[in-house]
């Protein structure tokens, strides 16, 4: 956690804050914008802008129209305008920079029918707010019962009260379209509130739960990414990795979203080499490209009906026999080139001059010593069994018949 009060308590959830990373100190929050203009003032004359930026929950993000001019900072509550009702934020963002927000979400700053913002949120309002918040855990997991029990293939992952307790949204997740009216007509019956179902897919649904990845670490999509760009698998052709789907996939059941992040520097390298359709001339006979080694320039040829032998060349070799196939000239074989290559290869790059123990040291069974013990024992008898010897054989003596 970011925030120095959110520290671990039971359940894994926060003990400072106890909301899962939504702290009042928007300390620990991914959905958080550095405003670098807040040390700047404005030139005379020019009014502020009017409109600010609102949390809820730590997954939605709306913009406001401050339209009696409050003086709000963020990191303050306010009583924002819904429908129907009103509903209970943090402010995130003041001043010039709401505008940059407005501008890259697509939304119109001058546009009339944003929503206001009624006030600064007073103690009632932000104790309604906790009591709706805490019944989400219990609702939850009623509502998840209703739907069992109505035999739908659905799952309810997260339910976000409002702040004013009057209506509650529910996130849901299904592979097919789901006939949910009496599970609505049930819900408002149980928990005496308006009723909102919204569909979401499974990448939104892991960025909610949040979890583990197969690196050890907390998944992107639930700590700081905040937008989901299409994954395919040409991403992981370009990376020469394998394409199997377990590995690939993460805790969404999707391809991984980290596969994108080093995907440009692996698009750069690959424009210096040829295309893999690409054949090699030789008086021996076409080659065909095997495997690639992006980083160390290498690349693996084989003689067609000769597969199992790959021969190993650079791509400045590889571009010189393509110049010289273009010129209509074959070269005489790919053993010439490849001899070369290994040569290289072979040479030891490092050598152990400190002379430390190789770390299999560990893996060889231990040789058990005899104690000192067992050595004077051994001694001992081996003395007795000595004397034995030495000593004459005593005559037995038959008893007299009396």
């Amino acid at each position: 956690m970011g925030c120095s009060s959110c520290s671990t308590g039971k359940g894994g959830q926060p003990r400072g804050c106890k909301n899962n990373g939504t702290c009042g100190s928007d300390g620990c929050n991914k959905l958080t914008v550095f405003d670098w203009l807040s040390n700047m003032t404005l030139p005379s004359g020019q009014q502020a802008f009017d409109c600010v930026e609102v949390r809820f929950k730590n997954s939605r993000k709306e913009f406001f129209r401050n339209k009696d001019n409050l003086t709000l900072s963020i990191g303050d509550v306010v009583a924002t305008e819904a429908s129907p009702g009103h509903d209970v934020g943090i402010v995130t963002l003041v001043g010039e920079l709401v505008k940059v927000q407005m501008k890259k979400k697509g939304v119109d700053p001058n546009a009339e029918d944003l929503p206001k913002v009624y006030r600064k949120a007073s103690q009632k309002d932000i104790d309604i707010w906790q009591k709706a918040r805490d019944r989400e855990a219990d609702v939850q997991k009623r509502s998840r019962e209703l739907a069992l029990g109505l035999k739908l293939q659905m799952k309810i992952s997260d339910v976000e009260f409002q702040g004013d307790g009057s209506k509650a949204t529910f996130y849901y997740t299904a592979e097919e379209r789901v006939d949910f009216r009496q599970l609505i007509k049930d819900m408002a019956r149980s928990f005496n509130v308006r009723i909102e179902m919204r569909q979401i897919g499974y990448r939104q649904e892991a960025s909610r739960l949040g979890g583990i990845g197969s690196c050890g670490r907390e998944l992107c999509c639930s700590t700081w990414l905040t937008d989901f760009r299409s994954v395919s698998t040409a991403s992981a052709r370009y990376q020469q990795l394998s394409l199997n789907p377990q590995k690939l996939a993460g805790q969404c059941g999707k391809l991984k979203c980290c596969l994108n992040y080093e995907l440009d520097a692996y698009l750069d390298a690959l424009k210096e080499f040829p295309n893999q359709d690409v054949r090699l001339q030789t008086e021996k006979g076409e080659a065909v490209c095997q495997k690639i080694d992006i980083f160390q320039r290498l690349l693996w040829y084989a003689y067609d009906g000769e597969w199992a032998k790959w021969h190993l060349l650079t791509l400045d070799q590889v571009k010189s026999i393509i110049s010289d196939n273009k010129k209509k000239k074959k070269v005489a074989s790919l053993e010439e080139f490849s001899a070369e290559v290994e040569e290289k290869n072979n040479k030891k790059e490092f050598e152990n001059v400190v002379g430390q123990d190789s770390l299999t040291r560990f893996d060889r069974p231990k040789k058990r010593r005899k104690s000192n013990n067992n050595n004077k024992k051994s001694s001992k008898n081996q003395s007795q069994n000595q004397n034995r010897r030495h000593k004459p054989k005593q005559k037995r003596r038959r008893p007299k018949n009396g």
